[in-house]
């Protein structure tokens, strides 16, 4: 068989990495005199590497995070030093696994959205989940439209597909009844399934302005906090500390 014509069948088998690469391996077998069960292992890595490379990108640009809101640039040193401590834990993961949830209280600027979406964005990169980050006024619209539509149950079933949502800024819009019903529908339905990261700068005392009657309000909390870790962002905001360190002297 040619070489077109090898090349062709990896791509007829979905291997299109292996089909790039096979016959710059095989020249390198050749000179290494590398044996059978090598130069397939080769193969096979290049294509499964190629393969999650794909993955994450596709992961990434389906997740909403703003590209901006790294780990690498995240300012450890301004966070709460119990936030830092709890860091490493968060990122190993595991509380997806769990179905667990990440819920982030703090006056604005405290750095609640940019340390959740690292840890969001960290959790494709290290561990393949899929995450979406979405603020919370968008993803209600999107739920309510859907709800109008007839068309709500597809909607769940669509974002269950993601192991982690991250509703930013939750109790940032106040929202009508229709509008707290559908939060609290996907709120129930994530409940011991699915992971829900959230920030929020009302504290839960004041969350009945958000699903306005206490037995929601009261329903909502306890699916929330259930299986929950608590960050409590205190202390000046981040972007006053950093105004402060960057001011003429």
């Amino acid at each position: 068989m040619s070489a077109e014509g090898l090349a062709g069948l990896l791509r007829s088998f979905h291997l299109p990495t292996m089909a790039a690469v096979w016959e710059e391996s095989a020249a390198r077998a050749e000179r290494e005199n590398w044996g059978y069960r090598r130069f397939l292992q080769q193969l096979c890595e290049s294509e499964a590497q190629d393969r999650r490379e794909r993955k994450l990108q596709r992961l990434l640009k389906g997740s909403g995070l703003p590209d901006g809101k790294t780990l690498g640039n995240l300012e450890e040193n301004l966070l709460p030093a119990k936030i830092r401590r709890l860091l490493p834990t968060l990122l190993e993961g595991h509380f997806v696994g769990r179905a667990e949830n990440v819920l982030a209280f703090g006056l604005p600027g405290r750095g609640k959205s940019h340390c959740l979406a690292a840890v969001a964005r960290e959790l494709i990169l290290r561990h393949g989940y899929p995450v979406l980050f979405t603020p919370t006024f968008k993803l209600v619209q999107q739920l309510l439209n859907a709800k109008k539509a007839l068309k709500l149950e597809a909607l769940l079933k669509k974002l269950d597909h993601y192991a982690v949502v991250v509703l930013d800024d939750i109790g940032y819009v106040q929202q009508d009844r229709e509008e707290m019903e559908v939060l609290f529908t996907f709120l129930a339905e994530r409940y011991e399934r699915r992971s829900v990261m959230i920030t929020s700068n009302l504290v839960f005392s004041k969350w009945d302005q958000i699903f306005k009657d206490p037995m929601t309000t009261m329903a909502a909390i306890d699916r929330l906090v259930h299986h929950a870790l608590i960050l409590e962002f205190t202390g000046e905001s981040v972007r006053a500390q950093k105004a402060k360190e960057h001011a003429p002297t």
